[in-house]
């Protein structure tokens, strides 16, 4: 294969939408995982069941992205019962919580996932929107619309978290909430109200993370296994709990991502999170932007 500097900046310009795109479906994890240190394996499964919900509310003639913001309710409330579920079943009796929460989520996602499979079948779904098919056409190059929009919809939601976790008392309480539980009761603040708050962002964001999914592409039950990977390199590449660190991350291992698949083809492709994760463990453990 002949590289030129053609290929290479298209595999740039397409890894820099990818990476966006990564980095608007990990954000909800940075939250609960990189924040409250809750070990939410099943958030690629409740991702892919948000996509699921986007594609039944879609039907009765709503644009994907606003069908995923009027789920987002539906999803923080359903957020908030996980993690209260979570807290009195396991956090609240002893050290092993981490543990036992763990199991508890890799079998939350098995049970999305056969649910959605009884419920759906294994076939793909799509949805259909103007902008799905059609592209923006640059010189010899084509932007993809569905990629834009995750664009966009990556920036004000990083603008969006950043602004609320920085600038509020709540939002300050769920940085501080992982660190220092005594010091917030001081403060006025119930640390697992808190957590409770901070789950059902994180899971309400995931439901518009999953309306972008199948904007992108056709989704199946069994998708979230491509996203465990990705969206865990992703926070941990950003350094846990950091929501600009979480775009940049995104964008490298957007980039590394389309620049592999230019080079060596696909089958190479999935390896670069699992590699670009073993790495950042290596050398630094606290993440790219990370304190």
């Amino acid at each position: 294969m002949i590289f030129s500097f053609d290929l290479l900046f298209e595999a740039v310009l397409f890894g820099i939408l990818l990476g966006c795109f990564y980095a608007a479906v990990s954000i909800g994890l940075s939250v609960s995982f990189g924040l409250l240190d809750v070990p939410h394996v099943a958030h690629p499964a409740l991702m892919i069941f948000g996509s699921y919900c986007a594609y039944i509310v879609a039907g009765w003639g709503l644009d994907p992205i606003l069908a995923g913001v009027v789920l987002m309710p539906v999803f923080f409330v359903l957020g908030v019962l996980i993690y209260r579920f979570y807290y009195e079943t396991f956090e609240r009796r002893g050290s092993d919580a981490g543990v036992r929460g763990l199991a508890f989520f890799f079998g939350l996602a098995f049970i999305i996932e056969v649910g959605l499979i009884l419920g759906f079948g294994v076939d793909q779904r799509t949805v259909q929107a103007p902008y799905i098919g059609s592209s923006w056409a640059i010189g010899d190059y084509r932007i993809p619309y569905r990629m834009l929009v995750a664009f966009g919809v990556a920036l004000v939601l990083t603008a969006a978290l950043t602004v609320y976790l920085s600038k509020t008392f709540t939002g300050r309480a769920i940085k501080a909430v992982a660190q220092d539980e005594p010091a917030l009761r001081l403060m006025g603040a119930n640390p697992v109200r808190i957590k409770q708050w901070a789950f059902g962002i994180a899971t309400g964001v995931s439901a518009l993370a999953g309306a972008m999914v199948i904007i992108v592409g056709p989704v199946e039950p069994a998708m979230d296994r491509l996203y465990i990977g990705r969206t865990f390199c992703v926070v941990v590449l950003a350094g846990l709990g950091s929501m600009t660190g979480t775009l940049a991350a995104g964008l490298i291992l957007g980039i590394s991502e389309s620049i592999v698949l230019m080079m060596l083809g696909a089958s190479w492709a999935p390896a670069v999170a699992f590699g670009l994760l073993l790495v950042v463990l290596g050398i630094r453990p606290q993440g790219l932007f990370g304190r």
